[in-house]
């Protein structure tokens, strides 16, 4: 059977994964070795802070700016007034030679992103149908880990290159948050001006307060479908340990001796493995199923627990890894948006992508915690990776409880 062309909407609504990705791929990469620089000895714990305190912010503020971006019309304007603040601050990282006002600035940017991308992710239900989901929402993250490939490799060859040109080090940062700003504000107006808002809620006389209300509605439903109470506890469970995954395989990589040249050029790996990787993925959840589909991601990341924790010792077994994850990030993250789009009320999406976005970045804590304090304690890292195999065991039995169910349009 002949696939579906993509309509002018869905590519519109996939650029905006090239441009932001951009933008998380420097956060992740070079922008914490530059603050590590400028705040010497002080690095890991004035950055552990920093990413605290945003995440505190998003998930103080994302449930109530969700839920009046559900009100006609405006989606698309609390979407492109994160996008111009958080690209002015990029462009701002390079003014601060210190480490507070640097930090301040980059706060401000990590907030604006996170609470795009739950605008962005909201506005799915609008680019395309319901049976799509999957497909768009792979072929989304499938785009956004190969675009931003290209800003970030002229960055690195500007920040590490530069000097043949007479461009030091802190000169080409500057350079690279200006590139990084401006694509993720180019490939933010395709979106702005083709996808429009099509489910949408009816603004009321006090509508501020109305939301209020209806945010504790929204938990209480959450609580009561019992699709989406189980969703949620496996999705915090397993996106727990993917993210974990990401956040600590270079500093695993680090202690057991690799190089950083290495580990560098592995995490591009990861990027261009996560490309078709997250297409086939979409694609084979319209023939197995996407609940079927998600379970063999997080059996697959079980896998690479084990492999991480009893075979990672060199630098080839590294790259293994980095392929393994590349396979399989890309393909979870993305069917778990579209299996959540299925499961909530279009014209509630922003408000209810706004509790999805506090589960994706608040997991997190509860990995790192495990692979630190069991390290600490067995002074073993291995077994502290190993500890992340049981978020994959708990995710994947909760999931196994999620009925399998369609798009609900509620009243």
């Amino acid at each position: 059977m002949q696939r579906q062309k993509m309509t002018k909407e869905e590519k519109s609504w996939i650029m905006y994964d090239v441009g932001n990705s951009a933008f998380v791929l420097l956060s992740t990469a070079l922008i914490p070795v530059y603050f590590a620089s400028m705040a010497t000895g002080r690095a890991v714990v004035m950055w552990g802070y920093a990413e605290t305190v945003a995440s505190l912010i998003i998930a103080l503020l994302m449930p109530l700016l969700g839920s009046l971006a559900d009100l006609q019309h405006m989606k698309k304007k609390f979407l492109v007034g994160c996008v111009g603040t958080g690209a002015v601050a990029v462009c701002a990282l390079g003014i601060p030679s210190g480490p507070f006002p640097f930090l301040v600035i980059y706060v401000i940017a990590a907030v604006m992103l996170n609470a795009s991308m739950v605008f962005y992710d909201a506005l799915l239900v609008d680019a395309t149908t319901t049976e799509r989901y999957d497909e768009i929402s792979s072929q989304g993250y499938a785009w956004g880990y190969i675009g931003s490939c290209i800003p970030f490799i002229i960055c690195l060859v500007i920040v590490l290159g530069g000097s043949a040109v007479g461009i030091d080090v802190a000169m080409g940062m500057k350079i690279a948050f200006v590139i990084t700003a401006v694509w993720w504000v180019l490939f933010t107006i395709p979106v702005f001006k083709n996808v429009h808002q099509t489910h949408y809620k009816k603004r009321t006389e006090c509508f501020i307060k109305d939301s209020l209300i209806g945010l504790w509605g929204t938990i209480k439903k959450i609580w009561v479908d019992k699709s989406l109470r189980f969703f949620m506890l496996a999705f915090f469970f397993y996106i727990d340990g993917v993210h974990t995954v990401i956040k600590l395989s270079t500093s695993y990589g680090a202690d057991l001796g690799i190089e950083a040249t290495q580990l560098v050029l592995a995490l591009l790996v990861t990027q261009f493995v996560a490309f078709p990787s997250a297409i086939i993925y979409g694609r084979l959840s319209s023939k197995h199923g996407t609940k079927r589909m998600l379970q063999v991601g997080v059996f697959a990341y079980f896998l690479i627990t084990l492999f991480a924790a009893f075979f990672l010792h060199s630098a080839w077994q590294f790259w293994v890894l980095a392929i393994a994850v590349g396979m399989f990030q890309g393909g979870i993250q993305a069917l778990s948006r579209s299996e959540f789009s299925k499961l909530i009320p279009k014209e509630h999406a922003n408000e209810y992508f706004g509790f999805f976005d506090i589960f994706g970045k608040y997991a997190a804590v509860m990995g790192t915690f495990m692979v630190s304090f069991i390290t600490q304690i067995t002074g073993f890292a291995n077994l502290g990776v190993l500890s992340l195999s049981l978020l994959f065991v708990v995710g994947f039995l909760l999931l196994k409880k999620v009925p399998n169910t369609t798009s609900k349009d509620f009243d």
